[in-house]
This record gives C-alpha cells, sequence and structure tokens, in this order.
C-alpha cells in the first residue's frame, strides 16, 4: 500500500458535484493499493498514520498525532500512486490492483483506521470520478509505501 498523507485544515471531497465526505483538522489520505497488499499492510499503516507525530505542541514542535489533538481523518483511494513513468510519457498503472482486490482492502483499511482512530473517519467512493478540496496545513505531505516500511 501507498499513501500521501497530508495534514490539513480542512479538506472535502466531491462525486458529482455532491458532496461526500468532509474533515476539519486533520489528515486527507490517497491510498493506492497494489496486488500484493494485506491483512499485514493494513494493520501497519494504520497504525502508523495514527500515531505519526505531524501535529504541533505548545512549543511548535511536531510532537502530536491526529489522536493526539483529535483530529478528523478523510481518505480517498487513488491507484495513480502506483503510476510507473520509467518508460515513454503515458504512465503505466500495472501495479495497481484491480478493482476486485483493492476494494475489499480498501474497506478494511476504513475500517481498521476508524477503529485505530478511535471514531468514524470520512471516505471518498471507490472507481468514482473525484474533485478533491483541501487546505494543506505547514503544508506538510508525507509519503508511505508499506512495502518498504518507510
Amino acid at each position: 500500500m501507498r499513501v500521501l498523507i497530508q495534514k490539513v485544515t480542512e479538506a472535502s471531497v466531491q462525486v458529482k458535484q455532491t458532496c461526500i465526505g468532509s474533515i476539519q483538522n486533520g489528515l486527507l489520505i490517497l491510498v493506492g493499493i497494489e496486488m500484493a497488499d494485506g491483512k499485514e499492510d493494513i494493520a501497519w499503516l494504520s497504525h502508523k498514520i495514527c500515531h505519526l507525530r505531524i501535529f504541533s505542541d505548545a512549543n511548535g514542535n511536531m510532537n502530536h498525532s491526529v489522536k493526539d489533538v483529535g483530529g478528523e481523518i478523510l481518505v480517498v483511494s487513488q491507484f495513480t500512486l502506483h503510476a510507473q513513468t520509467k518508460k515513454g510519457n503515458r504512465p503505466s498503472f500495472i501495479q495497481a490492483a484491480k478493482p476486485d482486490i483493492a476494494i475489499p482492502i480498501y474497506e478494511q483499511f476504513k475500517t481498521q483506521l476508524a477503529n485505530d482512530l478511535g471514531k468514524p473517519i470520512a471516505c471518498g467512493q471507490f472507481g468514482a470520478e473525484m474533485q478533491i478540496s483541501l487546505v494543506n496545513d505547514g503544508p506538510v505531505s508525507i509519503w508511505i509505501d508499506t512495502k518498504n516500511k518507510q
């Protein structure tokens, strides 16, 4: 699994001009799923995200997690995170899992995140054409890949 985490003061996702998820003060997580991903990736990544200390303490240092600050999470599936651009000018998405594999993993990931966060999360719609709006705070954007555990 590959994610791009963005610390936000607000974020929302729309499908067909209808807002289907929004948050204030928290994390927008774009998630790409590949064929080899499984339960171990889900558990490790969810724990990492919920405990990642990227929110400021009283001294302005990044010492608090999204859980510590009572923040929210918005998760959006994005297979293009697995784009390969080595050959030519058209990205290849061959590493991205097909929907029959990706959807169950995406659903399990959302459930695990909500459980680890201790409250419901907002979500995009898998496979839909979505419009994402956000105000990146910091800016803070962090890339994590479960295959490299970094």
